[in-house]
């Protein structure tokens, strides 16, 4: 997460939000009161207004509404605003923001703002765990689900000496009881790789490519 993240008040001016929003090139910001107490939030989606309602305004009704808009005016109310606290797992948060297709969570302490997580915190999160900064090899491998076929893989990997820098899994797509694991080494050659995991029975390699800066 972002720890001790950008706030604003309910009376704080849309213009002045727009700016921070830009100037930081951030997309949601926590609407705060008396000591960071969550009282809201504001988003870039919020700060749109429809065309319709601009239709019938001169330049100068325009400027005038804009500069008159609060935060309060158009921010998610508190109690419709959805949190997480510094203890949930990344996963659970992941999983709250893809089911309520929401971009932000803001952390709260005993209902006070410690920080925000955002869509982009969480593909920072995914590329460490994956280590996709860095150079090797990610080779995808279709495995049974049965205990036992990923210690196949960790064991085959260092019979050659080499280690696993990061690995994952999902469901097989449109292959039911299977999985393809993605496994990521450093320090292999990629002939040598493919002909040691090869030698796996039951399992199909799928793709093996070099990753990394």
């Amino acid at each position: 997460m972002t720890k001790h993240p950008l706030t604003v008040t309910p009376d704080t001016s849309i213009v002045e939000v727009r700016g921070m929003m830009a100037e930081n090139n951030i997309h949601h910001v926590p609407v705060v009161e008396k000591g960071k107490r969550l009282v809201g939030l504001i988003t870039r989606q919020n700060l749109r207004i429809s065309p319709i309602e601009l239709s019938s305004l001169n330049v100068w009704e325009i400027t005038r509404l804009l500069s008159s808009l609060k935060v309060k005016d158009v921010m998610v109310r508190g109690k419709d605003v959805i949190t997480a606290t510094p203890d949930t797992p990344i996963e659970e948060a992941a999983r709250v923001l893809v089911t309520h297709r929401i971009g932000c969570l803001p952390i709260l302490e005993e209902g006070i703002v410690v920080g925000i997580i955002t869509e982009s915190d969480l593909l920072t999160q995914l590329t460490n765990l994956l280590w996709a900064a860095s150079v090797g090899l990610a080779r995808a491998i279709r495995v049974p689900d049965r205990a036992g076929e990923f210690a196949k893989i960790t064991a085959a990997v260092a019979s050659k000496g080499w280690g696993i820098d990061a690995a994952g899994s999902l469901p097989a797509p449109r292959k039911p009881g299977y999985w393809d694991v993605v496994i990521k080494i450093g320090a292999a050659i990629r002939d040598e790789l493919v002909a040691v995991l090869q030698q796996i029975e039951g399992q199909e390699l799928i793709d093996i490519r070099a990753i990394g800066p």
